[in-house]
């Protein structure tokens, strides 16, 4: 059983609050799902090419040169993938083999690690350290081998929100570029940053050579359970890591695409509104955390916030997660699940929330964890 399947076991038998996984509570834009609606009943619902719809890839590369001014071709540098996440494991085992190693940060999300396994590979971790969650550079450098065959590069960064700078971004192309790796990103947070920008890696000089872009529909329209996601990057990456993909989905989800490319064809005041609104509810969430006792670092995008439990005097996060449903009625994930040995330890005393909720459900939480020292 995985933390967040427990942590949703014990919200669920406790009426807790879940502020663990990261889901919404609130149904995509009302046009997308009626675009789906419109395509399923038009008779749309068999397999769509193994790369996925003409009509989505050539949405996903206008959407790319609408905010990012990059024009990868539709028909030999996008391809459509079952939510990013398919798009990752594709592209790292079409490229990562036994005796190889592939850098990320830590703390990772969770799949990263699985699949690297899957691979056969080695994974390396530089750290990523509160408050700002900024890597230090000279443990970067350090981290990178002759053996570095892809770095895996996850920014807007989860678990820790962290968006970051260029200056970074293009340190880390260099180091690719003088070891020769791979850069895979994952950028499915792209739309949901805080008063700064998204850099997608790819426009960065010296990386489009060398770099897979990964992004989806399921954050930027609240619509997760549709998986829905494409990667995109030069012909002869991309065909490798198609020809992974077609043994592992092979293709899904044909009237959701079509409605997806509807979806990146909005208005730039949605992508707007969108990260505002959520920007609000990291601020619900953010003001019950401090009225708890926590120390709170705010992220500069994704859905999650991180707090440091220690100044409550708790320095073991996991064994906190357990308890908080009971003790509060929310649910948390504890940071160290998201990190090797050593990075556990690091982070031992922090825990994520996820402010992705109605805005109701997030007042009703900060409340509920503005009693949490009075109950510990």
């Amino acid at each position: 059983m995985t933390i967040f399947e427990e942590m949703t076991g014990l919200a669920v038998r406790t009426g807790a609050i879940n502020l663990g996984q990261g889901f919404p509570d609130e149904d995509g834009p009302l046009e997308i799902c009626e675009a789906a609606r419109a395509v399923i009943s038009s008779g749309a619902n068999q397999y769509a090419p193994g790369k996925g719809l003409p009509l989505l890839r050539e949405a996903v590369a206008a959407h790319q040169e609408r905010f990012y001014g990059l024009a990868p071709d539709p028909e030999t540098e996008v391809v459509i993938t079952t939510g990013a996440t398919e798009g990752i494991a594709a592209s790292l085992l079409a490229f990562a083999r036994p005796g190889d190693e592939v850098l990320t940060f830590e703390p990772f999300y969770d799949s990263y690690g699985a699949v690297i396994g899957l691979a056969g590979a080695t994974h390396v971790t530089a750290p990523l350290a509160a408050p700002d969650f900024l890597p230090d550079m000279a443990a970067l450098e350090a981290a990178f081998s002759q053996r570095t065959r892809v770095v895996l590069l996850n920014n807007p960064h989860i678990p820790t929100g962290a968006v970051f700078p260029r200056s970074v971004l293009q340190r880390i192309v260099e180091l690719a570029r003088k070891y020769d790796s791979i850069i895979i990103t994952d950028e499915v947070y792209e739309h949901l940053t805080f008063g700064i920008s998204h850099t997608p890696v790819a426009g960065l000089p010296g990386a489009a050579e060398r770099t897979i872009t990964i992004s989806s529909a399921g954050k930027t329209f609240s619509l997760t359970g549709w998986k829905v996601g494409w990667l995109s990057g030069p012909a002869e990456l991309v065909a490798a890591a198609r020809t992974v993909k077609q043994f592992l989905t092979y293709s899904s989800g044909t009237p959701f695409q079509a409605a997806i490319a509807a979806g990146l064809a909005l208005p730039d005041d949605f992508f707007k509104g969108i990260a505002a609104d959520l920007e609000r509810k990291r601020d619900i969430l953010s003001a019950g955390l401090r009225a708890a006792g926590f120390d709170v670092f705010s992220p500069q995008g994704t859905y999650f916030v991180n707090v440091d439990t220690a100044p409550l005097g708790i320095t073991d996060s996991v064994d906190l997660a357990r308890r908080l449903p009971a003790l509060v009625g929310v649910a948390a994930i504890p940071v160290p699940v998201f990190c090797h040995p050593e990075g556990a330890e690091r982070t031992r005393s922090l825990l994520r929330f996820a402010f992705c909720k109605k805005a109701a459900v997030l007042e009703e939480a900060a409340g509920r964890l503005a009693t949490l020292s009075e109950k510990l």
